[in-house]
């Protein structure tokens, strides 16, 4: 059983370093798992980001070996299901609405949530580490709260494949489906090479590049995003998702996972 982190001991780390802010997801003890106050603290940041006229571009990245491990199941089953759902909705359009360019870069395991995240981002870059998995089907769940950014840029014949299975890929299919920008070898060095390019444009002709490459993004969270709540909120209070969610934090197989 994992221990809960300290009050105190924040769970993004924010530092600011000429015209760059670095947002990293640092909670070890859950895998940086989607936790409430995760998300609260990242919402945080990005506002802090977007307020600041020095700053011109946003890294969202991470500590360890885990991005992000997607929802925190110790929190899915509270009182009013959607809150889970609506935070992740309300953290996907800060990091697609925040004026600022948001670069996720990645070079561990993506999971779940995980993946809306970097779905949200404009660019996002991953190293030999990385690895990705739409895991929803396998617990009674679907990715639908991570949809709204992810449909209108993902490969539908990928989108179809990696949703019903589960299977885990790498950053060069991620790169070939367009759930990232570029697969790496040296993450850090392609880093460098998009921040470098981002220093030479101006804050106003970010905002506005961003607001033309969003467009069908936000209007997929205009339309969608209650319907996409509501669906995710049904699935987490489904008996067959709490089968399946029992399973995953008892390390056992669900009761549907067929031998051949």
């Amino acid at each position: 059983m994992t221990s809960a982190a300290p009050a105190e001991t924040p769970l993004v780390r924010v530092t600011t370093a000429g015209v760059v802010t670095t947002l990293e997801l640092d909670s070890p003890h859950n895998r940086n798992a989607l936790s409430s106050r995760l998300m609260a603290e990242l919402e945080q940041g990005l506002a802090g980001a977007a307020k600041d006229p020095a700053v011109r571009v946003v890294v969202l990245g991470h500590t360890g070996k885990v991005f992000c491990a997607g929802a925190d199941l110790s929190e899915a089953t509270g009182a009013d299901p959607t809150v889970g759902p609506r935070g992740l909705v309300d953290i996907q359009r800060a990091i697609v609405e925040c004026p600022k360019p948001v670069i996720a870069y990645v070079n561990g395991h993506v999971r779940a949530g995980g993946l809306g995240l970097v779905g949200s981002a404009d660019l996002a870059v991953a190293g030999p580490a990385a690895t990705f998995a739409f895991t929803e089907s396998r617990l009674g769940l679907a990715p639908a709260v991570i949809s709204l950014p992810l449909r209108p840029k993902l490969e539908p014949r990928a989108a179809a494949r990696y949703y019903l299975t589960g299977e885990t890929f790498d950053a060069t299919e991620a790169a070939r489906i367009g759930l990232i920008t570029l697969a790496a070898e040296e993450p850090e060095a392609a880093l460098a090479e998009l921040l470098a390019a981002l220093r030479l444009a101006s804050p106003q002709g970010l905002a506005e590049s961003k607001r033309l490459v969003n467009a069908d993004v936000l209007r997929s969270f205009e339309q969608d995003a209650d319907a996409r709540v509501e669906q995710s909120a049904r699935l987490f209070g489904s008996p067959e998702a709490q089968q399946g969610m029992r399973a995953f934090l008892e390390r056992r197989p669900a009761p549907w996972a067929a031998a051949e």
